[in-house]
């Protein structure tokens, strides 16, 4: 276990970034498709293919899932993903046809200090491509990727992945691209929200303060008095190697939606996207009743951790007026 989203068997991710840019895409690719849903909370999304998702509906299984900067412009990034799996003879197939199934979210980072004058077509879909290209079972956290430009109400936001077993063996883990309008820690301080799902103190092991004072309580929104919708949103992704249905994957990204309540502050505001995709992988029963309701518990923790992690592994960007990093105020464990 690697406390990654590819600690689920059959999951690869890959990152592509532009520096001068301050944004990026990050391709999650599934060697065979997954059984996927979707769970939107926030007012304020930015999604591709989230219609097939519902569980009414005819496909009941993706090829990947795209994660991208760039606001509305970056839906373009599963394009360029689509087409790398289309490639390789991926698809949903109608008779001799092959469509890549790639949905997608977006959050916003096109004021933060990088060059967006890109000229007539975004780079998005390029980008989709070549993280598509680069996918493995290691990658990088923090500033990476679509978390390259992210930022939350007070400190520089980023990419996390973590992961956890059930009691009866199965896998969840997730990532997150936190872009909050919202804060994730707790005041001025170096404490996260997420702190009581801390595993083996891998955002710092900060704990939380021993008592809450009203101004740790008091409402920290991005953009100050009046944040725009378009400027906020976390997106994320679920996975769990466990047997589950469309309806039950549905069920999965409510329940894992409760990991953002508990890593960010205030949250699920109609400034926010707040997006989990969950997917299945199918490799190991699960039972529908109990063994569902403890997957669900574990991967609202998982993603708590996972937005916690992003926090703590990203770097400031280098433009005037960017937001601190955690690392910059607090540095380091305890």
């Amino acid at each position: 276990m690697q406390n990654l989203l590819t600690d689920i068997a059959g999951v690869r991710v890959g990152h592509a970034d532009d520096a001068a840019l301050a944004s990026g895409v990050t391709a999650i690719l599934f060697d065979r498709p997954a059984v996927a849903a979707i769970d939107i909370r926030g007012g304020g999304p930015g999604v591709r293919e989230d219609a097939l998702l519902d569980p009414v509906n005819t496909v009941e299984q993706i090829d990947a899932i795209a994660l991208s900067g760039g606001s509305a412009f970056g839906l373009e990034a599963a394009s360029g993903i689509q087409a790398w799996l289309a490639e390789r003879g991926r698809g949903f197939a109608v008779r001799e046809a092959l469509v890549p199934i790639v949905p997608g979210a977006i959050m916003f980072d096109l004021l933060n200090g990088g060059n967006k004058q890109w000229g007539r077509y975004a780079p998005y879909r390029e980008l989709g491509y070549a993280a598509a290209d680069a996918a493995d079972t290691t990658f990088a956290l923090g500033s990476v990727g679509a978390g390259l430009g992210a930022t939350t109400a007070n400190l520089q936001g980023g990419l996390g992945s973590a992961s956890a077993v059930t009691r009866n063996g199965i896998k969840v883990a997730a990532i997150a691209v936190v872009n909050a309008v919202g804060s994730v820690t707790v005041g001025d301080g170096p404490w996260f929200w997420a702190a009581p799902y801390e595993v083996n103190a891998e955002f710092g092991g900060r704990g939380l303060p021993a008592t809450f004072t009203p101004d740790m309580l008091a409402m920290r929104l991005k953009g100050g008095p009046a944040p725009a919708a378009s400027e906020n949103t976390t997106i994320s992704l679920v996975v769990t190697d466990a047997t589950l249905t469309k309806a039950q994957a549905k069920r999965l990204a409510m329940m894992a939606q409760t990991g953002m309540a508990r890593a960010i502050y205030p949250v699920h505001l109609p400034l926010d996207g707040d997006i989990v995709f969950a997917a299945a992988t199918c490799a190991k029963p699960v039972e529908p009743l109990v063994e569902l309701s403890e997957l669900g518990m574990v991967a609202a923790n998982v993603l708590a951790r996972a937005i916690a992690s992003g926090v703590y592994h990203a770097k400031r960007l280098p433009f005037a007026g960017a937001l601190p990093s955690w690392q910059d105020r607090f540095g380091g464990t305890a």
